[in-house]
């Protein structure tokens, strides 16, 4: 197996580069393996705070590698559904990480590589990037990745860019809230670098939990049950035992002990 990616943990934040620039970072079978794995890993180790998914090269991620693409033309629907799932399963590695995660996108993201990017809490732009749902325009549709993508962009910008396949400019995607910022090329990693440290400067428990919050109750309907379980979520967090200590520490004017 060829290995697609590096990851390496600096300063409590990890990083996962795609490493294919020759390919526009396309995944495969074997790179949709590598990213699920790279991403519970990470989730995984105590000393890390926060996730920065890059890539190397003019392509953030392409969608599906070439080679693949052919293969799968000959697989038989039992094989198409295995596959699929590997890729569902990536994303969803991503999507459920209990660590935050940041798409630091430097370049074009197209097909799969939008569900990436959507599968992140946090998404910045360079601002030449040019983004795509391409899938229509080969006789397909971005089904695994939409559960993201939706989520990301709305319902509304869906209908439009999930049936034209036409490709749209970073400043687009960030109208419609599928990238939250917009930078220079140059002023990327920079960004990325203060959004990491302030999401690790945060209560490890506390931001794990804020991130499940919101997976849990976007889209809801408030009613009993929702509000419920936002009551018991507020009490079990001011009960714990990062809960009391930042409170402690911001009356005593002193830094927390995740800090210290």
């Amino acid at each position: 197996m060829t290995q697609a990616l590096t990851v390496a943990v600096n300063d409590r934040i990890a990083r996962i580069t795609l490493t294919r620039p020759e390919v526009r970072n396309a995944f495969n079978d074997e790179v949709i393996q590598q990213l699920k794995t790279a991403f519970e890993s990470v989730g995984a180790m105590d000393e890390v705070r926060a996730v920065v998914l890059a890539a190397e090269g003019p392509a953030f991620c392409a969608g599906a590698d070439l080679n693949w693409m052919r293969r799968m033309a000959d697989y038989t629907r039992e094989e198409n559904l295995a596959d699929a799932g590997q890729l569902a399963a990536m994303l969803q590695a991503i999507y459920e990480c209990p660590k935050p995660t940041i798409a630091a996108v430097q370049g074009d993201v197209f097909a799969g590589g939008m569900g990436l990017v959507a599968a992140c809490d946090i998404a910045v732009s360079v601002d030449t990037a040019t983004y795509c749902l391409s899938e229509v325009k080969l006789g397909l549709i971005p089904a695994t990745i939409s559960p993201y993508v939706i989520r990301a962009m709305g319902a509304r910008a869906a209908h439009r860019y999930f049936l034209t396949a036409e490709r749209f400019a970073a400043q687009e995607a960030h109208r419609i809230g599928f990238v939250h910022e917009l930078v220079g090329a140059g002023a990327l990693e920079g960004r990325v670098a203060e959004l990491a440290q302030a999401l690790a400067s945060a209560s490890p428990h506390a931001v794990k939990a804020c991130k499940r919050l919101v997976q849990e109750v976007a889209d809801r309907a408030i009613d009993a049950a929702l509000v419920a379980a936002t009551v018991e979520g507020i009490a079990d967090i001011r009960a714990s035992e990062e809960g009391r200590e930042g409170v402690a520490s911001f009356l005593q004017k002193r830094k927390p002990s995740w800090l210290a």
